[in-house]
């Protein structure tokens, strides 16, 4: 996908026109509403199940188009195209209910994957399945896979022979379905790079992304050259995160705003707010960290016991990557958008 042209002023301020005043949670601020894709979520979190309607309509009256639903664990798998039946009907209950107006819900996608940090739960058969399903329930792309070192544990060379091999198992899966990839990679981009390089998966032709991107200058700048996406979540509106951002500056300072997508990683990856657009939470500091990852044995708890972010906190994610760039959010929306489709190999229309 390429950068955006725009011919004349009128047709830049007819497109800068486009994005919908709304008064932003935050009464301090009026805040412009774009379309907008969420790379990776959780929504299939049984934190969602009391409100996932909800706060799907939510999403959509916020800009969120499209949504995809990331995979972790095969026990999990048919959980994604559960939620995704139930959101999709709700789109077409809404067209011939309303067919006058504009779809209230955004569409939802999935991604299957084994993401590393789960690796002794993962086997064999869990692989042999997942590619079944590749043939029989084709998803948008594959993941969240990689490596992940976060804990000692992880560090053994046991464990982490393990990591890579189901790693190369399933970009191999990408391979052989020309499907992309999104990745999880903690603590070990070196290795993570190296992989890559080696294995013939090219993210210039299949797509992929860098997921929740939290590497330092080096690793944006190496996996932005491999083709893959930086996937900036919720802890861009931290201003204490300046490693993370002068990473995605570097980055965009090399390769241009196409090496960007936005994500909400929800119900994880808040961002930083006075108030959050999730009615039930007031300070959104509390939990700007992933819980996928830090405990193997649990998930998300019930809503009301967990600081969840939401899919329609995406907005807040592009305006703060609008104002660390110095980029027009009119304008940043539109090549998101572009990039998005561009990692996930798809031509989806952009409109509000």
């Amino acid at each position: 996908m390429g950068k955006l042209t725009y011919h004349s002023n009128d047709e830049f301020w007819s497109f800068l026109m486009t994005g919908i005043d709304t008064p932003a949670i935050n009464s301090k601020v009026r805040t412009k509403i774009f379309p907008l894709i969420d790379t990776h979520t959780h929504f299939d979190a049984p934190v969602f199940d009391k409100d996932r309607g909800e706060q799907a309509q939510f999403a959509y009256d916020k800009g969120v188009r499209h949504l995809v639903l990331v995979g972790y664990l095969h026990r999990y798998f048919a959980r994604l195209y559960e939620n995704q039946q139930q959101i999709n009907d709700l789109c077409q209950l809404d067209k011939k209910n309303y067919l006058n107006q504009k779809n209230r819900f955004p569409k939802v996608h999935i991604a299957l994957g084994l993401h590393p940090f789960y690796i002794e739960q993962h086997t064999e058969a869990h692989l042999e399945e997942m590619a079944q399903m590749l043939n029989e329930q084709r998803p948008l792309a594959i993941g969240e896979i990689g490596l992940d070192t976060f804990t000692d544990a992880m560090k053994q060379p046991e464990t982490f022979a393990k990591q890579q091999r189901f790693f190369i198992a399933q970009l191999d899966m990408a391979v052989a379905h020309q499907l992309p990839v999104m990745l999880h990679i903690r603590k070990a981009h070196a290795e993570a790079l190296a992989l890559l390089k080696a294995h013939n998966y090219d993210a210039h032709k299949l797509g992929g992304i860098a997921h929740s991107f939290s590497g330092g200058v080096q690793e944006a700048k190496a996996f932005a050259k491999l083709g893959f996406k930086l996937g900036v979540t919720g802890q861009i509106t931290n201003p204490n995160a300046k490693k993370l951002r002068l990473a995605i500056q570097a980055a965009v300072e090399s390769y241009g705003i196409d090496c960007l997508v936005i994500e909400t990683d929800c119900p994880d990856m808040m961002p930083i707010l006075g108030q959050t657009l999730d009615n039930n939470l007031e300070d959104a500091s509390s939990n700007n960290a992933s819980v996928l990852g830090r405990d193997k044995n649990s998930e998300w708890d019930d809503a009301s016991m967990h600081s969840r972010n939401v899919p329609a906190n995406l907005l807040y994610v592009l305006h703060s990557l609008s104002e660390l760039l110095n980029v027009p959010a009119a304008i940043l929306a539109q090549q998101l958008w572009l990039n998005s489709c561009d990692a996930l190999q798809t031509k989806w229309s952009y409109t509000l």
